[in-house]
């Protein structure tokens, strides 16, 4: 027998013990292990340098490191439980989405009443309000992104995060290892220099970028949190093309960010602190974050209310992606959604076609300038099964990197969680769940006016593609549980 014999034994040796891995240590779905599986045979080498790389699941061990360092909300000081129950309780709110609110409260996010929410359709206007909230704050900034650049916006927000560092402000700074990888770790430094914490989530081995067996799964959140009672998330990363829309190929970039002022922002600074907590390896009683000011009593601001809901590779549930079923599911009138990429799972594909065929008016928008064309792709072959069913889609004529769900005339969801597999199964992403009619209506406004910035497409656009765009479709479309 000669050598190539051999090695074609190891190779697939190797990738039935991965097929192993995934159906029985990783249980991924069986979509998934069906794609892996046939990318391994296919290519059996690069295959498996793809996989690992790309696809390995996380570790039983960092499974347990991140729930270990969680904060659970019935961990709270009971005066934060006081403050909450002072806005009103699960059980005396919103009758008409009772069912909605207990699935949100069930996937661990408590309804916080009494907020005043503003939201944000460009990254200037958003910088603005974010810039002067870091000045003013007295005790402690809290921020995590995904995104954080070593550009003119990046360097406009971490000179005042400096600034406040040394004003001795306590300033908490995460930032993604992935996300991050164009800018240079000397630049996070400095705002350790000035007295700040910084954390790298998922680090790579030794320190080496390229080397991060965890690529895979990014922390995809964008969250400011200010003295306890301001707080920031949403699509805007801190990045001149998401602030100021400068990258050419995809202006103008449409996007949407919330500033949260009452008690919804304890949520927020839950998550923070939970992805602190393993970043730091960190295991401090909640009574001492109360006492360190991260959960100042809140007043009321408003007459919204909010839940905050979570996600990540670390949990049994995709609990956002249920979330969103959970919606769509309980419309009675329209459903609207706007998203970068729109690559479902069967489940979430099969919830917009049974709203549509219960006669609920189905709206999606996605960008007619991509960032990913392969995405794009398959985001197009899904779309056409739901304009088949009556559905109304559009290409928003620029880069619409918003992620938002507006079902009928009193619910939004807006966070940092696209419609696709990535974000669903993959990433570490938060959405908040807003219950306000006159939210509602305010948020449909901007729809509107991204509609009217959209071209409507419909049958005819696909029957005039060309015969090589189908093929890269239907090929691309077969990736899409890994995409």
């Amino acid at each position: 027998m000669n050598a190539w014999f051999w090695v074609f034994i190891a190779t697939y040796s190797l990738n039935f013990l991965l097929f192993l891995s995934m159906v029985f240590l990783e249980r991924k779905k069986f979509t998934t292990i069906v794609c892996w599986t046939t990318v391994l045979t296919i290519l059996p080498i690069v295959g498996y340098v793809f996989y690992i790389v790309m696809g390995n699941g996380l570790s039983i061990r960092t499974r347990r490191m991140i729930r270990k360092h969680k904060l659970y909300y019935l961990d709270y000081n009971d005066e934060i439980k006081r403050t909450l129950r002072s806005h009103g309780g699960i059980e005396n709110e919103l009758k008409e989405d009772a069912g909605l609110v207990k699935c949100c409260y069930n996937f661990g996010s408590m309804l916080c009443p009494g907020n005043e929410i503003k939201f944000y359709r460009w990254g200037h206007e958003k910088m603005a309000d974010l810039k002067k909230d870091l000045l003013s704050a007295k005790e402690t900034i809290n921020m995590e992104y995904y995104i954080f650049a070593d550009d003119e916006a990046g360097q406009e927000v971490m000179d005042i995060l400096i600034k406040k560092a040394k004003e001795g402000v306590k300033v908490k700074f995460i930032y993604d290892s992935i996300g991050c990888l164009g800018a240079p770790r000397r630049f996070f430094r400095k705002l350790k220099k000035a007295g700040g914490k910084v954390a790298e989530f998922f680090p790579p081995f030794g320190h080496i970028r390229l080397l991060n067996l965890k690529m895979n799964y990014r922390n995809h959140r964008k969250i400011v949190v200010i003295d306890g009672k301001i707080g920031y998330t949403g699509g805007m990363n801190i990045r001149n093309d998401h602030i100021y829309g400068t990258a050419k190929k995809t202006s103008p970039w449409r996007d949407t960010h919330l500033r949260i002022e009452g008690s919804g922002v304890y949520l927020l600074q839950n998550i923070f602190l939970n992805d602190w907590r393993y970043t730091q390896k960190e295991n401090s009683a909640p009574d001492e974050y109360v006492k360190q000011g991260y959960f100042p009593k809140v007043k009321k601001k408003g007459d919204i209310s909010l839940q905050v809901v979570e996600s990540g590779p670390d949990l049994p549930i995709q609990k956002i992606k249920e979330t969103y079923i959970k919606m769509i599911t309980n419309a009675k009138k329209y459903v609207m959604i706007e998203s970068p990429y729109f690559v479902p799972d069967d489940s979430f594909l099969s919830a917009l076609k049974i709203a549509l065929a219960s006669g609920v008016k189905v709206g999606i928008i996605i960008p007619i300038k991509p960032d990913h064309k392969s995405i794009f792709h398959v985001s197009i072959s899904y779309l056409k099964e739901l304009l088949d069913l009556g559905a109304d889609v559009y290409l928003y004529k620029g880069f619409l990197h918003s992620k938002a769900i507006v079902v009928d005339d009193n619910k939004v969801s807006i966070g940092t969680c696209n419609t696709d597999n990535r974000s669903f199964a993959l990433n570490f992403e938060d959405t908040v769940i807003i219950y306000s009619k006159e939210f509602t209506a305010s948020y449909w406004q901007s729809v509107m006016e991204d509609i009217r910035a959209s071209v409507k497409i419909d049958q005819q656009y696909y029957k005039e593609r060309r015969w090589y765009t189908k093929f890269l479709q239907a090929i691309y479309r077969l990736g899409a549980p890994i995409l």
